[in-house]
């Protein structure tokens, strides 16, 4: 029994030496495969290496990432350039996710909210120039971010939004030097909101010969006044659908307003009250009532009309900055 104990033991210990013996070479064969300035640990689950701790040491792999995050940008940028927004949106973002020290944070969003903006996702493109607002490293970059917030806000028909901004950056100090910009934005938000005589005096505050005040100037001299064709028309009917253009609509008008008076009138002259009263209420009032509606909707749409052809001269044929 000593003996198959001490057999046993002996085997052990002779397989623990074993055991380190291969440990040692197998950690000098990892060694000589590792870069200079590493050290190799053997552990029972493999074979890890530490960098060493020297900054110096770790430069190049700290230009490496910065190398990657640039080739990321360019991609981004390219594909931006190319009018892929679709894909240049993915990369951006991709960008954002690896830029732990937020290097291209600014660029990255505000190139987004470029991309949405393009695509008409405009609500998206505000949320992206937001961020980018936050993230901005100086004045200019703030600036830029909220003047592309006030344009989408103008393309989006959220005009009042784009003019209290507008106002906010004009009483900023760190603006002051703008203040022809910031104008020239407010004109546009204006215009929009088909306030031609605020646009017209936006762009006026810039120059007085300021293209778009002169066009400004023209829709106004064009437009209609919608309270002069209902006044015309309460005096005489149908004059107000002749002040508007419609010369036919308001002859027709008038005709049928004195055809039906004159009945009314008749009827009660001749002690045929009941008759006046009917042909009254339900011909003649009918149709000066008509009138009145006729009078202002006529102007409205004519209105549209003019500053449509003018939203449509901007759109295609301005070679200005738009929105």
């Amino acid at each position: 029994m000593k003996k198959l104990m001490t057999i046993c033991f002996s085997v052990l210990v002779f397989g623990k030496i074993l055991f380190c013996q291969l440990t040692v070479l197998t950690s000098k064969s990892d060694l000589s495969f590792r870069p200079e300035g590493e050290i190799s640990h053997t552990t029972s689950l493999g074979v890890f290496s530490v960098a060493p701790l020297l900054r110096n040491d770790i430069s190049p792999t700290s230009n490496t990432s910065t190398n990657e995050l640039q080739k990321q940008f360019n991609l981004a940028k390219s594909l931006y350039d190319k009018e892929d927004y679709f894909d240049a949106i993915t990369e951006f973002k991709r960008l954002l996710f690896f830029d732990k020290d937020s290097t291209y944070t600014f660029e990255a969003n505000y190139k987004i909210g470029e991309c949405y903006k393009e695509g008409a996702k405009f609500s998206k493109a505000i949320l992206y120039f937001t961020y980018a607002e936050w993230s901005a490293n100086n004045t200019n970059e703030l600036y830029n971010s909220r003047i592309s917030i006030v344009r989408t806000n103008i393309l989006r028909r959220t005009t009042s939004n784009a003019v209290i901004l507008l106002d906010s950056l004009q009483k900023d100090p760190r603006f002051y030097n703008k203040l022809n910009d910031i104008n020239y934005w407010k004109g546009w938000a204006y215009i929009f909101a088909d306030n031609w005589e605020q646009a017209s005096e936006a762009f006026g505050k810039i120059s007085k010969k300021q293209p778009l005040k002169k066009l400004c100037d023209k829709v106004i001299s064009e437009r209609y006044s919608v309270t002069a064709a209902n006044i015309l028309s309460v005096v005489l009917p149908g004059a107000g659908q002749i002040y508007t253009g419609n010369i036919l609509s308001g002859m027709l008008s008038f005709g049928w307003n004195l055809l039906w008076g004159y009945i009314t009138i008749n009827s009660i002259v001749e002690n045929r009250v009941l008759d006046g009263i009917f042909v009254g209420d339900l011909l003649w009032l009918r149709f000066y009532f008509g009138n009145l509606q006729n009078a202002k909707k006529f102007a409205i749409e004519r209105n549209i009309e003019i500053s449509n052809k003018a939203l449509s001269y901007l759109q295609y044929k301005y070679q200005g900055e738009k929105p």
